[in-house]
């Protein structure tokens, strides 16, 4: 007689999963929890604060932000390869990273004029820059391969999560005190504890590669790197995945305040009713997260984010709808908001697993680099182009979403060319 091998329920798989995640990821999971605390307080607000607060036109907030990527070019590409050099590592590289981030925050506090906030904006983007290869790259290498979707999923709960109660805990603050330069001083102190948290509990992640000149050792990984056909390819697509992102964090906030009608009729919703908007979006990304990963894990990284990207399609839809429909403004929005959530987990874990898999292990580095350089790159677009559309008439600003829904039908081709290479290999 033959036995079938036990299957466990999913609960224990689940446990027994977590049970194999490596120290220095399961620290930096809390890590960046905690940190994306404090970033939920300033992530929604703000784009608001500058404009409303500050007095500065969306299109110029929209151009100062875009220094924010501009400096994190920069800071990605020395990030990538610090993280994969002996001498500085991922650790290292995490440590600098909160360093500048915290004083990038303290000094948008203090922000009175355009000058200030590009000042800010440009310390911020230098420290995400080094923050996203080095901390991508301790995830890649404390995860297995037949758990790497799940492991990249956690950190995103973490990050939402985490994201979910700053952005309620600012829409209170805001409520309570109305006090909008509180919210850079609270995310300054959250990068200080991630500081003290990677200081004090993450090791070294890295392994020591055979030496050689360090200029030739990084030049050559960019080199290779650049001319791996899959990784430009995929470039190109995650390009408009973050550009769509880059909408959720910079516009959408200033067009739910200026644009859309409450239930009342009157125009803009009030803080709290926005801040509990991104709350929801946000912990619906955290429910959904892991489902959507076991849900996809099946399925081939291109077909996971051609899922994704027709979410993001129906999200900007239904925000256009919210501008042509007579009534009903906040229930378009939220269901808007519910889909992006869906779209964006179905995105971030696959994406990540899809640039470990085509990295080599020793230019993890570099590759998660080029993938964070994605994010720069959409938000310098991004950013810029939402803010010039809120500045002109009504019908450009609501007609604006629709066009980026239509965007995605590129989107999804470019996805397709790179399933085919894929395949063929």
């Amino acid at each position: 007689m033959k036995f079938k091998p036990l299957q466990l329920a999913p609960q224990y798989q689940f446990s027994s999963w977590l049970s194999q995640i490596q120290t220095p990821v399961g620290m930096l999971v809390v890590g960046r929890f905690l940190s994306e605390v404090g970033t939920g307080f300033t992530l929604f607000y703000a784009p608001i604060f500058f404009v409303n607060q500050v007095g500065l036109s969306t299109t110029t907030v929209g151009i100062a932000l875009t220094s924010t990527s501009i400096a994190g070019v920069l800071g990605r590409i020395l990030g990538g390869s610090l993280a994969d050099s002996r001498e500085w590592g991922r650790r290292r590289t995490l440590l600098l990273a909160t360093a500048i981030s915290a004083v990038g925050s303290l000094v948008l506090a203090a922000t009175n004029n355009f000058t200030t906030l590009v000042i800010g904006s440009l310390i911020v983007g230098l420290g995400i820059g080094f923050y996203w290869p080095a901390s991508e790259a301790v995830v890649a290498d404390g995860s297995q391969i037949e758990n790497r979707r799940e492991t990249f999923a956690l950190t995103r709960v973490a990050d939402n999560l985490g994201l979910a109660i700053g952005s309620v805990l600012a829409g209170l603050w805001i409520a309570i005190a109305g006090n909008y330069r509180g919210l850079f001083i609270i995310d300054a102190i959250s990068f200080m504890v991630f500081f003290a948290v990677i200081y004090l509990a993450i090791n070294e992640t890295s392994q020591p590669q055979i030496e050689q000149s360090q200029q030739t050792q990084h030049f050559a990984s960019w080199i290779a790197a650049l001319s791996d056909r899959r990784l430009l390819i995929y470039v190109a697509v995650n390009i408009t995945f973050t550009t769509y992102i880059s909408q959720l964090h910079s516009t959408l906030p200033i067009y739910f305040k200026n644009f859309v009608r409450a239930e009342d009729n009157t125009l803009g919703l009030a803080a709290t009713t926005i801040s509990a908007l991104f709350a929801w979006h946000l912990v619906l990304a955290v429910i959904c997260q892991f489902p959507i990963a076991r849900v996809l894990k099946r399925c081939s990284h291109t077909l996971a984010l051609t899922i994704s990207a027709i979410l993001w399609a129906i999200g900007f839809s239904l925000i256009w709808v919210s501008a042509i429909a007579p009534s009903h403004h906040l229930l378009w929005v939220t269901l808007a908001l519910t889909v992006f959530a869906l779209a964006l987990v179905s995105y971030t874990p696959f994406a990540a697993s899809l640039v470990t898999d085509l990295a080599p292990e020793s230019q993890r580095g570099v590759y998660f680099s080029i993938n964070s350089l994605c994010w720069a790159f959409g938000h310098f677009v991004g950013s810029p182009l939402g803010g010039w559309a809120l500045d002109q008439p009504r019908i450009i600003a609501d007609n604006f979403w629709l066009g980026f829904s239509l965007s995605v039908l590129i989107t999804v081709g470019i996805l397709q060319y790179l399933n085919q290479i894929l395949s063929t290999e």
